[in-house]
């Protein structure tokens, strides 16, 4: 729980995506802080809508937190949230996401990521809000060659539809921040992971698949390494990112890395999976699935530097973290 003081004089911020694993964690962190919250999210059935419901329960009820269902597609419905309300922040983290749902529906990643965005980043250029922070993702770096993937490396080759459209979010964003100097920052979010996470996602699926002695499917034979960031460092940065807005006065805009930076080999979190459940997986070991990248690894030097950004979960304690959650949740 995120424990510094609050902002002072009472702001209010618009939370998108605020019943997903991210957005439910950083509303909860704005209230903490003396945020009035909007909250708004679609409720798709993408994944089980009652874990969803779960975490939106735990923001139900709190003072200074309202909820919107509504499709961020729809801009007359987004415009009139910002019309009702005096917004000083915007933390935009709905998007449709996942890279194999990618290939079956595009539509709905044009819908959400592409015209959910445009809808967003108009009403803050007429409505001017302090800062709009929104969620990108590592995934537009592709198959990078380097080391570390860098804020300045080129990402103009995404390999999926989802990553097409996070990197389309960045273009957005630069310009609006050019034409209409609205402060913005963009966050490139590692592999986040942790308790009532998200169903679709590798370490979920595979503690489900464990504990029903199902098989799991282990892309690319087990050569992928991923820059596992457990949800409280990601939820750090993401605070600290809301109040230090870009102070550039010709673009007040900035792309950061918010990783773990330190990659693990797919292996290696499948035995930690394995000990932490006390079973071992049923491998059934398969090639590369499309749209996939082989490694992902954060350099995460500018959001130390501008943020004191420090990670400082290992994948043994987060997953551990995780499956404490699973077993009371489901079990």
């Amino acid at each position: 729980m995120m424990t510094d003081a609050p902002p002072g004089p009472s702001k209010t911020a618009l939370v998108t995506g605020a019943a997903g694993f991210i957005g439910a964690n950083v509303s909860a962190a704005l209230l903490d802080r003396g945020y009035s919250v909007i909250g708004v999210d679609n409720l798709n059935d993408y994944y089980d809508v009652a874990l969803k419901q779960y975490r939106l329960d735990g923001l139900t009820g709190r003072p200074g937190f309202s909820f919107n269902t509504l499709d961020l597609a729809n801009q007359p419905a987004v415009d009139e949230v910002f019309e009702a309300h005096p917004i000083d922040l915007v933390v935009h983290l709905a998007a449709q996401a996942g890279v194999r749902y990618s290939l079956q529906n595009p539509d709905a990643y044009i819908r959400s990521n592409v015209l959910g965005f445009q809808s967003i980043v108009e009403n803050c250029r007429y409505h001017q809000p302090e800062h709009l922070v929104f969620a990108s993702s590592s995934s537009v770096y592709g198959n990078n060659n380097a080391e570390w993937f860098s804020e300045t490396d080129n990402t103009d080759t995404p390999v999926s539809l989802y990553a097409a459209t996070k990197k389309s979010n960045e273009l957005v964003g630069h310009s609006y921040a050019k034409l209409y100097g609205i402060a913005m920052t963009g966050l490139r979010f590692f592999t986040v992971y942790g308790p009532a996470g998200r169903p679709d996602m590798a370490y979920f699926d595979f503690t489900r698949a464990i504990l029903e002695n199902e098989p799991i499917r282990v892309f690319n034979r087990g050569q992928l390494m991923r820059d596992f960031t457990y949800i409280d460092d990601i939820l750090a940065g993401v605070i600290a990112a809301c109040e230090a807005p870009p102070k550039d006065q010709d673009v007040p805009f900035r792309i950061l890395n918010l990783g773990n930076n330190e990659p693990v080999a797919l292996g290696y979190f499948i035995e930690t999976l394995e000990q932490l459940l006390g079973k071992e997986a049923i491998k059934e070991y398969v090639d590369m699935q499309p749209g996939d990248v082989y490694k992902t690894a954060a350099n995460i030097d500018a959001a130390r530097h501008l943020l004191h950004y420090h990670p400082t979960t290992r994948i043994e304690e987060g997953l551990g973290k995780f499956v404490d959650w699973y077993r009371a949740y489901y079990e």
